[in-house]
């Protein structure tokens, strides 16, 4: 690529993003002014990836406070339109995280606060980086096959953070590295994060790699095809809980059924001590309309109901390493018997 992806920018009067729904036919930006265009960039999953959640509710408060000048708004109303944003997808914990960042700045003026969801943005593109590093000497340590045969599910890429990528991160230091055969990618239901948006980065970095069917996903690994599953997460329980993109505990129980190592790799900002166990994420569910119809066009019979859960929660048990930028907790060997601590 010419230039990194950045999936948020502030322009100086408002949030930049790309729209990640038109993908991977047109790269085209939104420019977001207002907290309703925000919260619904937020739904439609214009923005997403925990991480970029993370970045975009901090510059969210920001958008709210223009608003707020713009429209003569009081202190109550500006405080319930950044509740507003905080609460736009409630199993993602980095959307609140970035918000409760900035907001005790609020006072202290505009200026505080961009400087503040600035520091989020930069703060992230590190953290990739050290995620990415940690994770690849990690896998190399402790695989053998070379070159490497990787799954991931959902996307976890630049588009899904600051910049660089979580488990993406991890895969592309592997590809930098010249360990990397091939990954395997979920096409992610129900709106195909990972054949639209991973496949659209891996092409454009020219890293090799298959779409395949989320239900091919277990066969996949217990075939011996893949030698580890490199995933990111959405929200991650004190007890190493994790919560990520639906279908990812049947790779999950698939990995642990075959003896493939299942990395979860996120930053810090994604372990929420609040949030005791994976029985306490809240689970979006979202439109039946995702997998009842495809681009509008009715699929299933007319009187059909659907159910549509975005995440999953993986037990702790399944997951053999949590990589963060801080390093790596082997939590399937019994590192974190009373939780995931603070500083991971």
């Amino acid at each position: 690529m010419s230039e990194p992806l950045r999936a948020v920018r502030w322009t100086g009067d408002a949030l930049r993003l790309i729209d990640q729904t038109a993908l991977p036919d047109r790269l085209e930006h939104v420019e977001i002014r207002d907290v309703d265009a925000l919260v619904d960039a937020v739904r439609r999953l214009v923005v997403r990836g925990a991480p970029a959640l993370g970045v975009t509710g901090a510059y969210g408060v920001a958008v709210a406070m223009l608003q707020a000048r713009r429209e003569g708004w009081g202190r109550p109303a500006l405080e319930a339109a950044i509740d507003r944003i905080r609460a736009a997808r409630p199993t993602a914990v980095n959307l609140a995280v970035g918000v409760d960042r900035v907001r005790p700045l609020v006072d202290a003026g505009l200026p505080a606060v961009l400087a503040e969801a600035e520091r989020v943005l930069h703060e992230d593109v590190a953290a990739n980086r050290a995620i990415g590093a940690h994770g690849a000497d990690w896998i190399l340590a402790r695989v053998s096959r070379r070159p490497l045969r990787v799954l991931t599910h959902c996307n976890t890429g630049a588009l899904a953070t600051a910049g660089w990528g979580t488990a993406l991160g991890v895969i592309r230091e592997l590809h930098a590295r010249g360990a990397l055969e091939v990954v395997y990618v979920d096409e992610t239901r129900p709106l195909l994060q990972g054949s639209r948006l991973t496949a659209w980065e891996l092409a454009h970095e020219g890293v090799p790699h298959l779409v395949q069917a989320d239900g091919a996903a277990p066969s996949t690994i217990v075939r011996g095809l893949a030698d580890v599953a490199v995933i990111g997460a959405d929200r991650i329980a004190a007890n190493g809980d994790v919560a990520n993109k639906i279908g990812s505990l049947g790779v999950a129980l698939a990995c642990a059924h075959a003896g493939v190592p299942f990395v979860v790799a996120a930053p810090r900002s994604t372990v929420d001590p609040a949030t005791a166990t994976g029985a306490d994420i809240p689970i979006e569910l979202r439109d039946e309309a995702e997998v009842l119809a495809w681009e509008g066009v009715r699929t299933a019979p007319a009187r059909t109901r659907g159910f549509n859960p975005a995440f999953d929660v993986t037990p702790a048990e399944l997951v053999t390493a949590l990589v963060t930028e801080t390093g790596v907790l082997e939590v399937a060997r019994g590192q974190v018997p009373g939780g995931v601590p603070p500083g991971t």
